[in-house]
């Protein structure tokens, strides 16, 4: 890939997405950005502060590729909704099924997967002992579906998947099956059951977001040798992770995967080889 050029070249990023005011990615990539002497822009474009409709979705990506943007990054609730908009797709993006960067080159748009790669080393940091015999995840949407590809990679035995939407649910089951995965749909009112048997649960849905505050289920269901993942990290612990700690739960806050899929973009973006170590210093010092 080429590198983003010399010592001060230009490069424009943006993240397009609802209620994302609160999001980290910005300053992790200008100041890495910075580090690596590159005049580095990282820009929100928020569809609900902008008065914008979900069918503006295209419009915003030529208007950021006509303005020499570099790339973008994807966020709730585009991630499915941008494949038909893209010209490729990287054979990861291509297997999950959803994309959360997207990069201009040439005039072509190229969707990516961050997120898988991203989750997946924020748990072998921050779980390295966790147990992945049964596994609950709720929400089966496009950071849903990256977080199963995830889970599948570290070597999950069983996962059990709820959503709101049941055929969503009911459709990533499937697709995990047929790769031999022993996979679930449950409907939501299965909930209690459910966690009653599973060694940890994962939250992939936007429930806990400063935009949907609530927790996706009663964490009094939860027993304190259960771990709790969130995806979330705006706020950095959601309620569900607090309501977990006190309950003694081992937690995962959703600011590791924020920092690891955050490395892989702005290497996608600029051919550069950023430093985990210092983004996650930055994102440490913000959050």
């Amino acid at each position: 890939m080429p590198a983003a050029g010399p010592a001060g070249a230009l490069v424009r990023i943006g993240l397009l997405g609802r209620g994302i005011g609160s999001s980290l990615s910005p300053i992790m990539h200008e100041t890495e950005g910075r580090r690596l002497g590159l005049d580095y822009n990282y820009d929100l474009i928020d569809f609900d502060r902008l008065n914008l409709e979900d069918i503006d979705l295209d419009a915003v990506l030529a208007e950021a590729q006509a303005q020499g943007y570099a790339g973008v990054n994807v966020t709730y609730p585009f991630k499915q909704a941008v494949l038909v908009l893209l010209d490729g797709l990287s054979p990861e993006a291509a297997a999950i099924g959803a994309v959360n960067t997207v990069v201009f080159r040439d005039g072509v748009r190229t969707g990516h997967n961050t997120d898988c790669w991203g989750f997946a080393e924020s748990f072998r940091r921050g779980l390295p002992s966790a147990s992945l015999s049964r596994v609950l995840q709720i929400g089966a949407g496009g950071a849903g579906v990256a977080v199963a590809r995830a889970l599948v990679q570290l070597g999950v035995g069983e996962i059990n998947i709820v959503d709101a939407d049941q055929a969503k649910a009911s459709s990533l089951a499937a697709q995990l099956v047929e790769e031999s995965v022993a996979a679930t749909a449950l409907p939501p009112d299965a909930l209690p059951e459910i966690l009653a048997r599973v060694d940890g649960v994962v939250n992939a849905t936007p429930v806990g977001m400063e935009k949907y505050p609530g927790t996706p289920f009663d964490p009094a269901l939860l027993a304190g040798h259960q771990w709790v993942a969130d995806i979330i990290y705006f706020p950095r612990r959601t309620h569900l992770l607090q309501q977990a700690a006190e309950l003694g739960c081992p937690t995962l806050p959703g600011g590791g995967m924020a920092i690891y899929q955050a490395v892989r973009a702005f290497q996608l973006f600029t051919g550069l080889e950023p430093d985990p170590a210092e983004m996650g210093r930055t994102f440490a010092a913000h959050a």
